[in-house]
């Protein structure tokens, strides 16, 4: 009876060791492991309505293409012509009617491509009056001509035409006249004072401009912009008697910051644009 006891204990020894081994096992390898699969991933959320009936219907090529629907509808792709804009440039003359001794008038157009690039040419007149008070002469520059031409980037291309953040370039040339009047000097022998005048003279000037700007729909088809130029001088003429104070269209000679403020008027050519403008009459 005692010998049967033994074997019986032993039994139990051997059981209990074989179950625990095993209970280690598989502890050891119990991992999770996701399965590898071949499924579409679902779009995400907010996607186009096409594209879910699609992923739904398993059709694997007509989902991409109705994917790429969807983002060519994510926002509008205007016409290589979306529109035209002309408008005119009037800061300076405001500002000489609180002292401003120059001024210069333009009117500038705009053609709108993509609503992205956009060539700009600007015509324009300028003048100038002005006696400093620590210099001894009075600088007249009559109305003169000057053009620009250069090109705009429209960084909100992908919004509304009619609000724009604008970076460009500018090349600006101008021929002008000028006369160099009330000129005072002290004879050295009679010390007495004497004072002459220098008229006709001519020069011209070419220039270049960094612009940055935005433009603002206020009415319909009217908009405002303002524009802040850095400009620098790459070329002008001199005379025996000097250099011209002032050129127009890009203000003292020895400025390199100008301002624009314009009103303009925008012409839509594209579909998508002439039905944008429709509806903001509407509104």
């Amino acid at each position: 009876m005692s010998i049967d006891l033994r074997h019986i204990l032993s039994l139990l020894c051997v059981t209990l060791l074989t179950l625990c081994a095993t209970a280690q096992d598989s502890a050891r390898y119990v991992t999770p492991v996701r399965p590898a699969t071949n499924k579409t991933l679902p779009p995400a959320r907010g996607t186009d309505e096409e594209v879910i009936k699609r992923f739904l219907a398993g059709d694997t090529l007509a989902l991409e293409e109705a994917r790429r629907d969807s983002a060519r509808r994510a926002y509008k792709h205007y016409p290589l012509l979306t529109d035209v804009t002309v408008g005119i440039n009037f800061i300076d003359p405001v500002l000489m009617l609180m002292g401003q001794d120059y001024a210069s008038v333009d009117i500038h157009a705009t053609l709108n491509m993509w609503n992205r690039l956009q060539p700009v040419v600007e015509v324009g007149m300028g003048w100038a009056k002005s006696t400093p008070d620590d210099m001894n002469f009075t600088y007249r520059s009559k109305p003169s001509p000057y053009a620009k031409v250069g090109l705009n980037y429209n960084f909100m291309y992908k919004s509304d035409p009619r609000y724009q953040a604008l970076l460009g370039v500018r090349m600006g040339y101008s021929p002008f006249k000028y006369d160099v009047t009330d000129v005072t000097y002290t004879n050295d022998y009679w010390h007495e004072n004497e004072t002459f005048s220098v008229k006709g003279l001519s020069s011209h000037a070419l220039w270049g401009e960094a612009v940055a700007g935005i433009k603002v729909n206020i009415w319909r088809a009217w908009s405002l912009g303002w524009t802040i130029r850095y400009h620098w001088l790459f070329k002008y003429k001199k005379s025996e008697n000097g250099s011209p104070w002032f050129i127009p269209g890009y203000g003292p000679r020895e400025k390199s910051l100008g301002f624009s403020f314009s009103l303009s008027y925008t012409l839509p050519l594209g579909a998508n644009s002439r039905q944008e403008i429709s509806t903001s009459k509407n509104d």
